[in-house]
Formats: C-alpha cells, structure tokens, sequence
C-alpha cells in the first residue's frame, strides 16, 4: 500500500466514563495507565479512530467538569481549560488588550473546530506529523522510541528547525502557544491530592533523545485553567501567520510580537515563533536586540538574525531559516507603521 493510502483502523473497545468532578477526573485517569481524557475530541478522536496511532482503554470525559469561563483579576485574565477557542476569540478583554492572542485563535482553525476546541486541548494537542499520525511508518522515536524518525529523510515541508536534531523534527502544532509563550502566560494544573503552576514556557520539553517525551505533566494530571497576562496600556501586537493557502492552514512559520513605542525607541519588546520549532519557541535574542532600539529595518533584520540561529535543517526545511526571519520582520514592520 502507497504511503499514507490507509484503511480505516479497526475499532477497539474501551471504556467511556463521564467525570462529575475534577477530583475524580484526575483519580480516574491517574489509576489507568491506559487511560485518557476527552474534551473537544478534534485531535484525541482523529488520533483514536481516524490515525490509529492512540489506542485508550478507559476515555474519561471531562467536558461536564467546571472548567469554563474567563474571568478578569487585575491585570490577568484566567480562561478555563474547556473555554472554547472561539469563545476565546469574541472575548472583548482578548479583542481590546490581545489582538495577538485573537489573531492566533481566529488564524488557527476553522469556525466549525473553534466551537469545538478547548483551549486546554488546543495547548496539548499531539504533533501533526505525518509519520508520527501514520503507524505503518515504522521510524518514529514519537510512538516507538529508538526507531529512528522518517521525516529527516522524507517530506518534511512542514516540520521543525529549531529544537529539532537526528531524532525528531516535528514541530509544535499550536497558534494559539505562540503568543501565550510571549506574554508569559502560565498553567495551572491539578494532580492526585497537589495543585501546581507552571509557566507555560517550562510547560513542553524539547525532545533530545526522547521525543516521546512533551511536556512536564505526570499521567493524569489536568490542565485546568491558563493566566494570560494583560499587556500595558499603549502596547502594540499581532500575530503573523505564513501558510501555504489563506483557508485553515498549519504554519510555514509564524511570529506573535508586542512591544511599545517611546521616542521612536522599542520598549518592552515580546517575540515567540511558531511554526519552526519543536515546542513554541520565544527568543529572548530578538528581544536584546529590539530593546532600546530605534525603529528601522536594519533593527529588524538584525533581530531576525540573533533569534533564528543554530538550525537543524533537512532539505524540506532549509527554506524555513530565511522565511521565519522575513516573517519577524513583516510584523515588526507592521506594528511600528500602526498608529
């Protein structure tokens, strides 16, 4: 059979439980190292019955559990973990403080999966590459570790530049991580009998050895609300999405930015690319060189320059190198011409 031309996996059984709480959710999850949580389904469902790549014996659904609404303290926003990406977007906080924010969310999926997506699934979501979601691909470190990973020798237009090496090269699938990496946003999640906070930066793991390996989460613990904090008045943001089609698309690259403009001076500037890296990638270089700059192309360029280095490139992916950096230059230039 041609590559990626699958039948339909057979369906195997598994147990369906609707959590009432969110202890017992975790309870549930954390006794059965089998088992999963759902919530909006858009990627666990594709993974289980389309993909075949994940095979739970016990779902515990979750989408029952009070883990809605945004609400405002101060200067913080805290979403719930089964807010939807839409409900997300048409927040008027997220519409008048963090066009960055609305901007990835509106760029990230169509309508129809945005009334369906939580964010909390959004942010966990499972890597979208083709040999990883396609189990007659024997060389993935993702599902099978020390297998090897076919993308370095295969189609690879998609996949990652940075924090990519030998063993893996997938990259973060997320829009939305992109600008919550920037603003610092950070996680809070619920274990067995222990609550936690995590910035959301510290939250994924680079893959090195281990790709299988994404994030810092123990099995079984929840994702129950994220803090997004809110920009200063007078900041300026925006998210740039590069994609092959104008219709719902996964990023060639992308760039969430904010900043403020003082004297023609940069001031309190925030980069994350999305789209070339294997977890969502903040530069803290581009943000030295932007900081107390003055606001010209050559500021720009020379941003670009500092936060796109020592890439891992295949021959699907060198052209990523040159794009991510013209990709931080739009924007920048975007954002200073505003206003």
């Amino acid at each position: 059979m041609p590559p990626f031309e699958r039948s339909r996996p057979a369906m195997r059984p598994f147990e369906y439980i609707r959590a009432d709480d969110v202890a017992s959710a975790v309870g549930l999850v954390s006794s059965d190292p089998k088992a999963h949580y759902l919530a909006g389904g858009t990627t666990q469902i594709d993974l289980m019955l389309k993909d075949g790549v994940l095979e739970p014996e016990r779902l515990v659904d979750i989408t029952r559990l009070p883990l809605r609404g945004i609400r405002r303290h101060g200067d913080v926003l805290h979403v719930g973990a089964l807010v939807t990406m839409e409900e997300l977007a048409a927040d008027v906080t997220v519409t008048e403080q963090l066009p960055l924010v609305r901007e990835a969310l509106l760029g990230g999926a169509s309508t129809q999966l945005r009334n369906m997506a939580t964010i909390g699934g959004n942010l966990l979501q499972r890597t979208r590459c083709r040999y990883f979601r396609d189990p007659t691909v024997l060389s993935c470190n993702k599902r099978s570790p020390g297998s090897g990973c076919a993308a370095i020798s295969g189609a690879a237009r998609m996949h990652a530049i940075l924090g990519a090496s030998m063993h893996c090269i997938a990259v973060h699938a997320s829009d939305l991580c992109v600008p919550l990496v920037a603003l610092d946003a950070v996680a809070h999640i619920q274990g067995v009998g222990a609550q936690r906070r995590i910035p959301l930066a510290d939250l994924y793991v680079l893959p090195g050895d281990r790709p299988d390996v994404e994030n810092v989460l123990q099995h079984g613990e929840l994702l129950t609300t994220i803090e997004i904090p809110l920009l200063p008045a007078g900041t300026r943001s925006g998210y740039l999405k590069i994609r092959d089609r104008s219709s719902y698309e996964f990023a060639l690259t992308s760039a969430a930015v904010a900043l403020a403009i003082d004297d023609g001076v940069i001031t309190h500037p925030r980069v994350a690319f999305g789209g070339v890296g294997t977890i969502p990638w903040r530069s803290p270089e581009a943000e030295a060189v932007l900081r107390g700059a003055s606001v010209n192309t050559q500021t720009f360029r020379a941003a670009a320059d500092a936060a796109i280095h020592d890439t891992f490139t295949v021959t699907g992916t060198a052209f990523k190198v040159e794009l991510a950096k013209r990709t931080l230059v739009r924007i920048l230039q975007t954002l200073t011409e505003a206003g």
